[in-house]
């Protein structure tokens, strides 16, 4: 009876943020173009990465390569299987909000080509996403896949590890 119900509970838990409406976030994309998420013309999901400390960032940052090569590269088994738009958003906030036209213009000189379309500078509010997306550490980063109406479908956070990957590119193959 307590194994039924610690596996209730761990499937609530993770389940909890999924289905609902994700917020609307309003940014920049780093050629200085106004944006908004999720996107209101999206063609498929959409997986969204948010981090909002500098110590979240480098977790971040080690998803943009095999995110950006499995779902837009399309490299991989099955990866043609589905349409997938991607964004990464460094949020800045509190101090930080004076760093972000520095990491902006250092972002734009030092990222990838390929990288730079997928990614939002934003100076959103923190304590509505913190509230309506759970994101409670500051040192790690949050990612969401939305389907077409912008509900979150799957959510997971932290370090990038091919399981997680995975797990996402499995939702996206349902």
């Amino acid at each position: 009876m307590r194994t039924i119900l610690l596996v209730l509970t761990l499937a609530l838990a993770t389940t909890g943020f999924t289905q609902q409406p994700f917020p609307t976030l309003e940014g920049e994309t780093a050629s200085g173009g106004p944006m908004s998420l999720p996107l209101t013309n999206a063609k498929g999901f959409t997986l969204v990465g948010i981090a909002y400390s500098q110590r979240a960032q480098p977790m971040l940052e080690e998803w943009y390569e095999p995110a950006y090569l499995r779902f837009i590269a399309k490299h991989g088994l099955f990866a043609g299987e589905y349409d997938v738009d991607l964004f990464f958003v460094p949020l800045f906030i509190g101090l930080n909000k004076a760093t972000y036209e520095p990491s902006l213009k250092k972002f734009r000189k030092s990222a990838s080509p390929e990288i730079v379309d997928h990614v939002m500078f934003s100076k959103a509010e923190l304590d509505p996403l913190k509230a309506s997306l759970g994101m409670t550490s500051k040192d790690i980063p949050y990612f969401f896949v939305l389907d077409q109406q912008g509900r979150i479908v799957h959510r997971t956070q932290g370090a990038f590890t091919e399981e997680k990957l995975e797990a996402i590119e499995d939702m996206l193959m349902k």
